[in-house]
């Protein structure tokens, strides 16, 4: 069986035809999930980039693997095994599929972007495209991917791996300005709205929000002229959007042709293709968070998985939670290989083949950067706990959201709800305890991220500062006592009396 694995960084589930948006920005994608089936309701157990890719490579929660954000230590990856060995109980999911004869083949500069050195483990081709770490275009990874497809398509047993950035933030393709004009007509997502934009852009503050938009930038200023420089009306939401979806459509114009060259061959029909991402991007939700992976929210968490495998079902939408991480033993079952017992997935092969199929009671997910966060979600809750709330206003360490009622996340109704709080924050210890055996004597990494802060792209006296330089000093002084209460923190003395 050939399996190609299409890795679109950055891509909302909301944000493709397949999943109901109104914007022409996925059609071969869409193309391609008229032959599959539709995962619903999938979600990445970690974010953002390298702790949702260390989850799904290794099979095994961040909380296991001990990677949970981009900075150490929630960066340090707990291989499985000892110095020369590997543990054949949780084997990294390219190890295990080459083990069972199935050649894996990447084409990615994820490893090389973030010295993911363990993230070559069990690969027998990998290709990093160049040296730009993430900052190279769809044509330059097709430039070399085709030409291995027209010599290797039509080969058996492959697992290829292909991994396209555009969609991460700054849209950067070098015509974006005339890309964008396909969605200058088209209405942007009806949420936010003008008054709601007005608020945040009157109270919001922190990285991605809608004043504070590129901090960490190169002098906290707009890479990217065709981009708005914050967000403070539908007219600059609406153009932030545009390029967003224009990068997606980029990605899908390129996946585009990976498809055509398989049906030039004439092995589409029998090539099983699987389309995810890593985490989405957050565009208003949550207060004012926008173009970036910052929460443990569902603009983040919520993922498209579209999966076409011959053989199964066609045009067909699957329901149930499912985590991202799930891939690994569903692939293994659907290749008639062994499903190591030690991985944390569950194989939802049934979603697949057409038998009856629930998904999970509850799923459980944390991020790493911007806060520290983790998250349970019900079908019909959401309850998220802060370890760190980093440079934003969050001053409740529990928030409850009803998720059917308010999707967007725009007000905590922990108190209003007690009792769904204390139920879903059974449901965090169940799991929690679950977990223990399997990565003690090691620390839970998010704790002890939580001594460290969430500061790695911006420092707190930046923020302080820059809220201090617009009038904002009772923000200011807030941020300052918030932070207080995390006396670990690196800089705290700094931050007493910032200059």
């Amino acid at each position: 069986m050939r399996v190609i694995y299409f890795d679109l960084d950055c891509l909302r589930a909301d944000h493709v035809g397949a999943y109901g948006y109104h914007r022409n920005t996925t059609p071969n994608v869409d193309s391609v999930a008229q032959d599959g089936v539709i995962f619903t309701d999938c979600y990445t157990s970690n974010s953002p980039c390298l702790p949702s890719r260390a989850a799904l490579f290794s099979g095994r929660f961040g909380i296991n693997n001990g990677i949970v954000g981009h900075q150490s230590p929630g960066d340090q990856f707990r291989y499985p095994g000892y110095s020369h060995d590997h543990n054949d109980e949780m084997p990294m999911f390219m190890r295990h599929l080459r083990q069972n004869k199935i050649k894996t083949v990447s084409f990615s500069n994820f490893a090389d972007r973030h010295t993911a050195w363990w993230f070559h483990a069990g690969f027998e081709e990998f290709h990093t495209i160049s040296l730009k770490q993430g900052q190279e275009t769809a044509d330059e990874v097709n430039t070399v991917v085709e030409p291995w497809l027209q010599e290797h398509a039509a080969e058996e047993n492959y697992f290829l791996h292909i991994h396209y950035w555009d969609i991460h933030a700054p849209y950067r393709q070098a015509d974006m300005k005339e890309k964008m004009k396909e969605f200058e007509n088209s209405p942007a997502p009806a949420f936010p709205d003008e008054k709601t934009i007005k608020k945040q852009y009157a109270e919001m503050y922190g990285p991605r929000t809608p004043r504070d938009l590129y901090t960490g930038y190169p002098g906290d200023k707009n890479p990217r002229s065709w981009m708005p420089d914050q967000i403070a009306n539908r007219k600059d939401f609406k153009l932030l959007v545009d390029g967003y979806d224009a990068s997606i459509k980029t990605a899908d114009y390129y996946l585009g042709r990976i498809i055509e060259i398989l049906k030039q061959k004439g092995i589409y029909e029998n090539t099983a293709i699987i389309i995810s991402c890593d985490h989405g991007d957050s565009f208003g939700e949550n207060g004012g968070h926008y173009m970036e992976h910052s929460l443990a929210n569902e603009a983040v968490h919520h993922i498209p998985l579209i999966i076409k495998w011959p053989g199964t079902k066609e045009n067909k939408k699957v329901g149930g939670l499912v985590y991202q991480l799930d891939l690994c033993p569903t692939v293994c079952e659907m290749l008639n290989i062994p499903v190591p017992p030690k991985w944390d997935g569950l194989s939802f092969k049934a979603g697949l083949t057409g038998e009856k199929f629930k998904g999970r009671e509850y799923l459980v997910f944390d991020h790493g950067i911007y806060s520290l966060q983790r998250s349970v979600r019900t079908k019909g809750h959401m309850l998220t706990r802060t370890y760190h709330p980093g440079l934003y206003p969050i001053d409740e360490p529990l928030q409850l959201f009803d998720m059917k009622k308010d999707p967007h996340q725009t007000k905590s109704v922990a108190k209003k709800y007690p009792s769904v709080v204390m139920r879903l924050e059974q449901k965090l210890s169940e799991w929690w305890h679950e977990q223990l055996p399997k990565h003690s004597p090691d620390p839970d990494p998010l704790e002890v991220m939580a001594g460290y802060g969430a500061f790695y792209y911006y420092k707190p006296e930046a923020m302080v500062k820059r809220l201090k330089k617009r009038g904002w000093h009772k923000q200011a002084k807030e941020l300052m006592a918030r932070l207080a209460r995390f006396e670990a923190f690196s800089g705290f003395g700094k931050l007493r009396n910032p200059k």
